[in-house]
């Protein structure tokens, strides 16, 4: 190993080593699959780092990703199946062939004819049997409402505005509110399933990312309870001896 060579060059000799025999055993152990926790929980730091909106941790945390990618393309080079040569190649050929407007005829279009434009390439070229079909089935369920919508979109299905989406919302909530008096939990299931469909498509007609939205939702909720906790600890009883109405009192407090 030289320091003439470039960091990308020196990741993928440092990650051949710990392969290599009289290497890492745990690394030569790995597989595709047994990686996959390590590769799921790095992105998800690479989010939060975003989300702080701290330069420097997501720095650390893009090199954390980048092993992962290089790891995979690694395992797969022992294996004779491919390089990360071969995916770079592949993606700078995928981005010319997306971006006609840029490497082609040159087009001044806004991102929202942009996104239009690749779905229409992945259809016309065949890469995709169907728009909606390329959205990862292990992606979170409120990340697949938003995208669905935003694929479907793209070849001209979608409401117009958004306030035609919150007459859809208001016409699922009735209907959930028509399940709750029936009892059927069933049917209930369906009807909260098509509200939060409708939210997300709601989210996504005002350039909101509803899985983003929830999480700073969610940590406002933990910040929150762990206010009433806290108040509760320092009483010295438990919670079963506060009403509701005590909690709720603490919650107040913590909103303010």
């Amino acid at each position: 190993m030289t320091d003439k060579m470039t960091p990308f060059n020196k990741l993928r000799q440092i990650m051949a080593t710990l392969r290599a025999p009289g290497g890492c055993n745990w690394d030569r152990k790995q597989t595709h699959k047994s990686l996959l926790p390590y590769l799921i929980e790095e992105t998800y730091e690479v989010v939060d780092a975003i989300e702080k909106e701290d330069t420097t941790l997501l720095r650390e945390e893009l090199g954390d990703l980048l092993i992962q990618i290089v790891f995979h393309s690694q395992i797969a080079e022992e294996a004779g199946q491919f390089t990360v040569d071969d995916s770079i190649n592949d993606i700078c050929d995928k981005l010319i062939r997306r971006h006609p407007h840029v490497f082609g005829e040159k087009k001044d279009l806004n991102p929202t004819e942009v996104r239009d434009l690749w779905e229409k390439i992945k259809i016309d070229s065949g890469e995709k049997e169907s728009v909606i079909n390329g959205i990862p089935k292990s992606a979170p369920a409120l990340v697949k409402a938003f995208r669905f919508g935003e694929k479907a979109a793209g070849v001209g299905f979608d409401w117009e505005k958004a306030d035609d989406v919150m007459n859809k919302v208001k016409e699922e909530l009735a209907e959930i509110e028509i399940e709750i008096k029936s009892g059927d939990n069933e049917k209930l299931e369906s009807e909260i399933g098509d509200m939060l469909f409708a939210l997300a498509s709601l989210a996504r007609k005002k350039d909101i990312n509803p899985e983003q939205a929830l999480n700073k939702t969610l940590d406002k909720f933990k910040k929150r309870f762990n206010y009433i906790e806290d108040n509760v600890k320092k009483s010295g009883k438990p919670f079963a001896e506060f009403s509701l109405d005590e909690l709720e009192a603490f919650w107040q407090e913590a909103k303010e």
